[in-house]
């Protein structure tokens, strides 16, 4: 069974950092690799900020943030109300001050989409966790200073 994890946060700024920080320590637990996770927590705050800042919270008032780890792939969801567009990767100028979060996502991600559910809208990314020279879990860098024994 791959391991998850299903957090619901308040639809509020502070969730994003939450989200976070939640997301990074499972990832560790679960010996992801530390250029997947910093990915993943990347992937997961630009989800949970557009979800803020473009759509409406759930009826709980909340939004509900996923992510679980199976086959060297982590897959993070962002859950809320819905919003009056289709979340899609734009492109923005230089100058803009926003407008860049899917544009990051789609860059990261191996492939990301949008589910419908009735009155939810979830937009999903996909992470790659695998080594891409040996296609397994990349090693624990030992501490500096430290040796092994």
């Amino acid at each position: 069974m791959s391991p998850s994890s299903v957090v619901m946060l308040p639809y509020a700024p502070s969730s994003v950092a939450v989200a976070r920080q939640c997301l990074s320590s499972d990832l560790q637990e679960w010996g992801v690799y530390e250029t997947a996770i910093n990915d993943a927590v990347l992937v997961v705050s630009e989800l949970l900020s557009n979800a803020l800042r473009h759509a409406h919270p759930l009826p709980s008032g909340q939004v509900k943030v996923s992510w679980r780890w199976t086959d060297g792939h982590v897959e993070v969801a962002v859950s809320d109300g819905g919003a009056t567009t289709e979340p899609r990767a734009g492109r923005a100028s230089l100058s803009a001050l926003g407008g860049r979060g899917l544009g990051i996502v789609e860059y990261l991600a191996e492939r990301w989409g949008v589910r419908h559910e009735g009155e939810m809208t979830t937009v999903w990314a996909v992470v790659t966790a695998l080594n891409a020279v040996g296609g397994g879990r990349m090693p624990v860098p030992e501490p500096a200073g430290r040796e092994r024994v």
